[in-house]
């Protein structure tokens, strides 16, 4: 199985994006799944960041390579007019994912007499004004939970179309970024909401995040390894700070329970590291990870390109497709970790999950040609370049 889920692998790219991209899709699917004991050894549980932070910083990685190409290539009108493109496709997913998801919910809490979803997956607003949610849903001004990551990702891109001319100077791109992250959260910009509580994730502030992923993609990686080399003192260090912000993170989450409390001041500093405005200690914590992973991790891993790999790999190639899938997912695993309780349920429900997305990215880059294009036979000397 996982040889013919190799085959659909394309060639030719950053594995290690891939992988850790499929793997950040799939700890999504497990923490938006309450009540999935999986979910505590996922990498909130470890870190100041989460599978998010990541995704954004590797979707601004993925975009730096496929665009700062095309804007070498093409020029600025016909890059932006990809992006815009791109942008495009996220939209409709977007709405497409948002009706199914507020049928999904809906027609759980009437089925089951479970109202308390509606509310606490802000879907109220819909019920009480379906016409105008669906209005403000079209101007993403409404975002029930979980669908909220799209409706970032779609606003910094199209930020990112409106600033590739910088993608050749990254002191430039990096200082208007910070510039503008700087003035989003010591001045509370963000874009407006029809419900008043703002945007979960302002992409005002978390455009840094994707540019800094944008220079990183464009930068030559011998040029990289030598401004950030390793060093295994540093790397060390960094590995204490995890560890102890693991230690500290659940100590503060779990700690009352078993009698332990943190000190009032150290609570309230941890409750002031916001996801809303990326706080900056966040930034640093997904930075530093990034670096470990960047030397642990070489570019050329065997492993990486080997079948037990590939569903990871094919997940993250095929992110939207399978990001979709996993919020629908996530819900119907709530359902049934409610519905039932128990070690086989829980193995059951991540199981069944992870094999459900993986079978998605399988149906999602069949359809897309990948597995055709690397089945097709190879055409002889002598008819390369003919029309067919």
């Amino acid at each position: 199985m996982f040889t013919s889920i190799h085959s659909l692998v394309r060639p030719g790219r950053d594995l290690r994006v891939d992988f850790i991209r499929g793997l950040a899709l799939w700890f999504i699917f497990i923490d938006h799944t309450p009540g999935n004991l999986l979910g505590q050894m996922t990498l909130r549980n470890v870190a100041f960041c989460d599978a998010t932070e990541g995704f954004v910083l590797l979707a601004g990685y993925a975009a730096g390579i496929a665009y700062g190409r095309a804007m070498e290539r093409e020029g600025w009108a016909h890059a932006a007019a990809r992006v815009a493109g791109r942008v495009g496709t996220l939209y409709v997913a977007h709405i497409f994912l948002f009706v199914v998801f507020t049928a999904q919910v809906g027609f759980s809490a009437a089925a089951l007499d479970q109202a308390a979803y509606l509310d606490e997956l802000q879907l109220d607003p819909f019920g009480a004004e379906p016409y105008r949610a669906m209005l403000e849903a079209l101007l993403l001004r409404y975002q029930p939970a979980f669908l909220d990551i799209l409706p970032l990702y779609i606003v910094v891109l199209a930020m990112f179309a409106l600033v590739l001319p910088l993608i050749g100077r990254p002191g430039w791109l990096l200082a208007a970024s910070l510039t503008l992250y700087a003035a989003a959260r010591l001045l509370d910009w963000a874009p407006p909401s029809w419900t008043g509580s703002g945007w979960f994730f302002n992409p005002l502030a978390w455009q840094l995040l994707f540019a800094i992923g944008v220079v990183l993609g464009r930068a030559d990686p011998q040029a990289l390894a030598r401004r950030f080399p390793w060093n295994r003192w540093l790397a060390a260090l960094a590995v204490l700070l995890l560890l102890a912000t693991a230690v500290l993170l659940n100590l503060t989450w779990h700690g009352p329970a078993r009698g332990w409390e943190v000190p009032e001041w150290l609570a309230a500093w941890l409750s002031d590291v916001d996801k809303t405005g990326l706080h900056p200690v966040r930034v640093a914590s997904v930075l530093i990870m990034a670096w470990l992973v960047a030397h642990w991790l070489p570019a050329g891993a065997r492993w990486l390109n080997g079948p037990p790999a590939a569903p990871f790999v094919l997940m993250g190639q095929q992110g939207l497709a399978v990001f979709c899938a996993g919020i629908f997912l996530s819900f119907l695993g709530r359902l049934a970790l409610e519905l039932a309780s128990g070690g086989w349920v829980q193995a059951a429900v991540n199981l069944a999950g992870l094999a459900a997305l993986v079978a998605i990215a399988v149906v999602s880059a069949w359809y897309g040609g990948d597995g055709k294009r690397r089945r097709a036979p190879a055409l002889p000397a002598s008819a390369q370049g003919a029309t067919p």
